[in-house]
């Protein structure tokens, strides 16, 4: 039986959605985040050093990471489900949106949301304008127009077919799921764009999203 350790508001909802989608039995162990700090509970601790979440166990295996979570599950427990053959196009498209969701479009997303607080976060007057600068300048810098060019270049791959490595729906469009819906909230390149829309209104519809939400709870992409 497969464990997940799920904090609410965070990218465990898609391990649940995988789950859902391959209907494997699991269990769901629930953590709240401290409603000053925002931060995962000491118990996630005692699950894995880090103390984040996802995390699952698997019989005994402790896996943390959503990449490597989804990829153990998809070869351990997915018979050939949501994956495309290997030695295919569609299979290298799969490998590549599985790795760039962590790797390269969370980051930015992340700094985004830490430079919005600091923008915001109360402080004494006269730190304000330096906050503000400072925010200013890594945006300007670095991260304006790094959103736009991973943004305008999910758009332009869903503008091309329906999921992200082909016309089948796989679990490289689960784990692209979160950094789409934040994205949709703050950056320009994803809120104007109808293919991202239509991709989100996809995965929104599908059953097993609905049960994964109904076992997690609600999420704030804010």
């Amino acid at each position: 039986m497969i464990t997940v350790h799920h904090l609410n508001n965070s990218r465990s909802q898609r391990v649940l959605w995988l789950l859902e989608e391959l209907a494997l039995p699991y269990q769901v162990k629930r953590y709240e985040r401290d409603a000053k700090t925002n931060l995962a509970p000491p118990e996630l601790l005692q699950v894995h050093p880090l103390g984040k979440s996802p995390v699952i166990d698997d019989n005994g295996a402790v896996i943390a990471e959503t990449g490597a979570i989804i990829e153990h599950i998809i070869d351990t427990h997915g018979g050939g489900r949501l994956k495309p053959d290997p030695d295919t196009d569609e299979y290298r498209r799969y490998k590549y949106w599985l790795h760039a969701a962590e790797g390269s479009y969370m980051p930015p997303l992340v700094l985004a949301l830490m430079m919005g607080r600091i923008e915001t976060a109360p402080m004494p007057f006269f730190a304000k304008p330096i906050a503000r600068k400072l925010a200013k300048g890594v945006r300007d810098g670095y991260l304006d127009h790094t959103t736009k060019a991973l943004f305008d270049y999910a758009d332009a791959e869903l503008s091309t077919r329906s999921w992200f490595a082909g016309d089948n729906f796989s679990a490289a469009d689960i784990i692209m799921s979160f950094p789409l819906e934040a994205a949709v909230i703050r950056v320009a390149a994803a809120k104007n764009s109808t293919a991202i829309a239509g991709f989100l209104k996809r995965i929104h519809d599908r059953p097993a999203y609905a049960r994964a939400l109904e076992k997690g709870g609600p999420y704030d992409y804010a």
